[in-house]
C-alpha cells in the first residue's frame, strides 16, 4: 500500500481523490498531473481494489471522486466498483473507471455497475491534465453532467456513462 500518511490529520477543507491503479508509471503520471492542476487535492493511491477499500474505510471524509483501473491484481476495478456501490457509506461517491482499453462493452459494463464515466488513459500528459483540471474543479457538483459536457466538447478520452436499465 502506498499510503504513507495519517489520513485522519487531513484538513477537512482539502479535496481528496482516490486512485487505484497497479501501474506505477501511470500512477506517477496521474499524481504529477494532479499536483500541476490543483495542489489542494490530496491523492490517495492503492495498487488494487482491496487496498482502495481499506483506504476508503480509513478516511474520515469520503473522497470527491474515485478512479479505478479495470485490470489490477487481487481485486480488479469491476469487483471494487461493485463493493463501493453496494456499501451505504460509499455508494454515492462518483467513480470513474480507467483503462487503456476503449472497448464498448467495457464502457457499457461501467455504466451498468454505476460508474459516472469511463476514462481511456491518454498517452499525452497535457490531455490528462486537461481532464483532471476539469474534474477537480467540479468536485462536489454534478460531476456526471460535467463529464457529459466534456464528452460533447469532443474530448476523446472520456465517455459519460449513460444511465440504462440493464436488468
Amino acid at each position: 500500500m502506498r499510503m504513507t500518511f495519517d489520513m485522519k490529520k487531513f484538513d477537512m477543507e482539502k479535496k481528496i481523490i482516490l486512485l487505484a491503479d497497479d501501474d506505477m508509471d501511470d500512477t506517477e503520471m496521474f499524481c504529477e498531473a494532479l499536483a500541476d492542476v490543483d495542489e489542494s487535492v490530496i491523492c490517495c493511491c492503492a495498487e488494487n481494489g482491496k487496498e482502495a477499500l481499506k483506504i476508503l474505510e480509513s478516511l474520515e471524509q469520503n473522497p470527491g471522486v474515485i478512479f479505478l483501473d479495470l485490470n489490477m491484481p487481487i481485486m480488479n476495478g469491476w469487483e471494487c466498483l461493485k463493493e463501493i456501490k453496494s456499501n451505504q457509506r460509499f455508494k454515492d461517491i462518483p467513480v470513474i473507471m480507467i483503462s487503456t482499453s476503449s472497448h464498448k462493452n467495457d464502457m457499457d459494463n461501467a455504466a451498468s455497475l454505476g460508474a459516472v464515466c469511463y476514462f481511456v488513459k491518454p498517452n499525452n500528459f497535457k490531455d490528462l491534465k486537461e481532464v483532471l483540471k476539469i474534474i477537480t474543479s467540479n468536485l462536489g457538483v454534478d460531476l456526471k453532467s460535467i463529464i457529459a459536457e466534456l464528452q460533447a466538447s469532443g474530448l476523446k478520452h472520456i465517455f459519460a456513462c449513460e444511465e440504462r436499465n440493464f436488468k
